[in-house]
């Protein structure tokens, strides 16, 4: 099956401003776990799991990687963030397989990157990064539905696909042609 070329064109219908924990009320505690936003060039739209292990400052904090280690491999890297690059770690979303032009996060070079389904060979599935324009495959248990946080809720993109589409056709087209 072939499927349509993607384009930066069609992923910026996924493209959306994500909020972070500092857009809604309350901060964390030690020991939470979170995932952090690199702002990084080369990291843009990767996400790395983390535990809070300090609050130095109102909007600073320090924090363990989960899976990235220190230069010297001696253990996991601790590092200073700032409020606004945390978010909670997603629910888990149960996903009996994707589709096309799904949103996922797909867990690669030790953090989950945000990316869009492109196609399926056997049980794998394509992966389109528009971060960097490439597309890489994966298997099942390496994808995650994307979520985003915003006003102190989990949204779903497989919530946002049918208003992202729809207002993607109309946008491009006159009218829906059923």
């Amino acid at each position: 099956m072939a499927f349509p070329k993607v384009t930066k064109s069609t992923t910026k219908i996924f493209k959306k401003k994500s909020q972070t924990y500092e857009d809604n009320i309350g901060f964390f505690d030690r020991g939470d776990r979170v995932e952090v936003a690199s702002k990084e060039d080369g990291f843009l739209d990767s996400y790395y799991e983390a535990i809070v292990v300090y609050q130095p400052f109102k909007k600073d904090y320090i924090i363990q990687y989960k899976t990235l280690l220190k230069d010297n491999l001696s253990g996991p890297l601790k590092g200073l963030v700032t409020l606004s690059e945390l978010r909670p770690v997603p629910p888990q979303i149960s996903a009996n397989g994707f589709i096309l032009f799904d949103q996922v996060d797909a867990f690669d070079n030790d953090g989950w990157w945000v990316g869009i389904i492109t196609g399926k060979i056997g049980a794998k599935y394509l992966v389109y990064f528009d971060t960097f324009g490439v597309e890489c495959v994966y298997d099942e248990s390496e994808l995650r539905v994307h979520q985003d946080w915003i006003d102190g809720k989990w949204i779903s993109s497989k919530d946002q696909l049918v208003f992202n589409l729809e207002k993607y056709f109309l946008e491009k087209y006159d009218k829906f042609i059923v």
